[in-house]
């Protein structure tokens, strides 16, 4: 089995979890795994991991993300975005751009978010969206996000129900890990007094990794025709998201066997390898290191 990361372009109307389905049929394995998980309607950048580098996903899912999305300001929805029904729907024609960019500007910086009440975070042991679709009323903590970019693209005008104009907004947002964009639409609304919910979500990046480079596309996963799949090595995964530290090969022995190493390492975590290969990430401790995660076991 190979091991390595694919990035792949989901498709709208799949879950995460269902390409990670996909993919353990196509590559004939069940250690598959993704990082970062995106709601059905939204597509983009979706981080796979295949056999040993799945153990890199929860490092990988602790970055910064770019997102391309589209704000329906005028209605609210019962999830947020597009997939809820419509709790209110005031319209918002008429809304002018300098107004909704004031409204934009308090969600820039470090923000307190609370997510939208359909995440994917636990209560009490069960998904928050599970929760509410059993009937439930759900309230989630609020959480320290960091918004860098929430800048508006393009402004238009689209048709509600009968007189009711609705203003759109394509809007591109860099954030921290965790940031619920269906949050911002839905807060922007509401300061706004019209109310907002996301109507289109695509995820350009993830850390340093985007569409610009080989990966899956949709039609690969909805039809496959047996055509390679597009792995980035774990070791060429680690250069782009870690400081790297190559070892020597007696060196390397006892990183195998996970011991701890008596260099220092420059972060934490650190990617340590030797001859082409990931063995581990370690983290500084004292005067050396000590192992977060080995890969090659000795």
């Amino acid at each position: 089995m190979t091991d390595g990361l694919i990035v792949v372009d989901k498709p709208a109307g799949w879950t995460s979890h269902q390409v990670v389905g996909r993919l353990r049929r196509i590559l004939g394995t069940r250690k598959v795994g993704h990082a970062g998980t995106l709601d059905p309607m939204a597509t983009g950048v979706l981080l796979v991991g295949v056999g040993r580098a799945t153990r890199l996903l929860g490092h990988l899912a602790l970055t910064d993300k770019s997102y391309d999305a589209t704000i329906r300001l005028g209605a609210a929805t019962t999830t947020d975005d597009a997939e809820g029904e419509v709790t209110e729907a005031r319209g918002a024609d008429g809304l002018e751009q300098a107004r909704i960019e004031a409204a934009m500007a308090s969600y820039r910086g470090r923000i307190s978010q609370v997510p939208s009440a359909v995440s994917a975070i636990k209560v009490n042991g069960q998904r928050a969206y599970a929760r509410v679709r059993a009937g439930e009323q759900v309230e989630l903590a609020a959480r320290e996000v960091t918004v860098s970019r929430f800048d508006i693209v393009r402004i238009s005008s689209a048709p509600g129900t009968g007189s009711t104009i609705y203003t759109d907004v394509e809007a591109t947002v860099n954030c921290s890990s965790g940031t619920y964009i269906r949050a911002l639409a839905r807060d922007l609304g509401r300061d706004l007094g019209v109310g907002g919910h996301l109507t289109a979500l695509r995820r350009t990046r993830v850390g340093p990794f985007t569409l610009a480079e080989p990966h899956l596309p949709p039609e690969a996963l909805d039809v496959p025709d047996g055509s390679p799949v597009p792995l980035l090595s774990p070791a060429e995964v680690a250069r782009r998201c870690f400081p790297v530290v190559e070892l020597d090969e007696a060196t390397a022995v006892g990183v195998r066997h996970g011991q701890p190493l008596a260099q220092p390492v420059p972060a934490d975590p650190t990617a340590l390898l030797a001859d082409g290969e990931l063995l581990a990430l370690y983290r500084p401790k004292g005067d050396g290191a000590t192992p977060v995660a080995v890969f090659v076991a000795g």
